[in-house]
């Protein structure tokens, strides 16, 4: 039977720009990387500020366990491609039965999906975490000029490369940076747990690469450069963190190359505080797409050098001869030079990685991005007139 219509505010008192509001984090991608993890960071930080938030999210993805294990509240709904009928469907009772006030899209059949819930009268945010190009025909743009209310960028490059192709106004999109937590990475963490699981003594530089085993982080280039490094310090080691589909072939590499003693596939893991100070240098060897990532501020907070490529927004957060140094990507014997300055200029490196800490400190703390995030909430909450519900 047809529900009746009525008002959203009775539908969900709560809601509105001054107080609490729920939020609903879509997420169709089954994978785990960067994107995802961000997601259970507001999520967790959002919950701490006294709203409520759901993950609606695929029955076999990777999100669904972890967010659970954080105690986070999940829906598991599949969602089979963009028009889904019975995912839209599902969305739709979700945010009837949990008074949901804010849709927040992350990747794109779930953005697709959002069109189901704009007839409730709930404003959509769509996230672009990539900077894979959008193509600019009607079709592509649609979810970015009529399904979102706002877009918000994982940098100011991507928001650029969003305005260009989908023609939306400069005001509908925001950028707002990954944020790090300063008090989990912090210079005076030890990383001699890890140096010592893996026998890497204090006298031994390790360089490291931390994200997942996917072609577009460049993992082969990194472990070609690090050939070349060990020419010149034959007593650097290097430490691959993260799993993937890529990581049956960077073994392979690892072990054509000779340099299974230099090079550690350590898989994934989750203490990436005590990996981070366990590094001398990160490296992000990225070759097609990147937002500013999540390492590199994760590194700076530790007091780390960077070496990293030019790539989507990585230019943003890596200021060349500040916190680190810029190569061109797929060039093995630039990111081997890159590392070899910070390795033989070990003040240099200090100095980078002090003012990587100031530069996270004033610009990249989990605490702004979460604020920057609960404006864009606020400002759609206020702008949102009363509208009808239609079953």
């Amino acid at each position: 039977m047809a529900q009746s219509s009525v008002t959203r505010e009775v539908l969900n008192p709560s809601g509105g720009a001054g107080g609490t509001f729920a939020v609903l984090h879509t997420e169709a991608s089954p994978g785990w990387g960067g994107q995802e993890i961000r997601i259970l960071e507001e999520t967790d930080r959002l919950l701490a500020r006294g709203h409520r938030v759901l993950i609606a999210c695929q029955p076999q993805s990777r999100i669904l366990p972890e967010a659970r294990k954080r105690g986070l509240e999940c829906r598991a709904v599949r969602m089979r491609g963009s028009f889904d009928l019975l995912a839209m469907g599902a969305l739709r009772r979700i945010i009837r039965r949990d008074k949901i006030d804010i849709v927040h899209t992350h990747s794109s059949i779930d953005s697709w999906l959002a069109l189901g819930t704009k007839f409730l009268g709930v404003p959509v945010v769509r996230s672009r975490h990539v900077s894979i190009p959008v193509h600019k025909d009607p079709v592509r743009t649609f979810v970015y000029r009529h399904i979102s209310d706002v877009i918000i960028t994982s940098g100011e490059t991507i928001r650029q490369m969003i305005l260009a192709s989908t023609g939306v106004s400069p005001e509908k999109v925001v950028s707002i940076p990954a944020g790090v937590d300063l008090q989990k990475f912090r210079p005076d963490n030890s990383g001699e747990s890890v140096r010592a699981e893996f026998g890497i003594g204090s006298s031994s530089p390790l360089v490291g690469i931390v994200g997942m085993l996917r072609g577009s982080k460049g993992h082969e280039f990194f472990v070609r450069a690090a050939e070349k490094v060990l020419v010149k310090a034959p007593e650097a080691r290097f430490l691959v963190v993260g799993d993937g589909s890529r990581r049956e072939g960077v073994t392979r590499l690892v072990r054509e190359l000779g340099l299974q003693q230099k090079v550690i596939l350590a898989g994934y893991r989750e203490d990436i505080p005590e990996v981070m100070a366990a590094l001398d240098i990160l490296v992000l060897a990225s070759v097609r797409t990147e937002a500013t990532s999540q390492v590199i501020p994760q590194a700076y907070a530790t007091g780390k050098p960077v070496v990293a490529t030019q790539v989507g927004g990585i230019a943003e957060v890596v200021m060349p001869g500040a916190t680190g140094v810029l190569v061109p990507p797929r060039d093995v014997g630039a990111l081997a030079q890159g590392i070899l300055t910070l390795l033989e200029d070990s003040d240099l490196a200090r100095r980078m990685g002090e003012e990587g800490r100031k530069f996270a400190e004033q610009h990249l703390s989990i605490e702004k991005m979460m604020a920057a995030t609960e404006t864009v909430y606020r400002n759609l909450l206020a702008q949102r007139a009363p509208k009808k519900l239609s079953s």
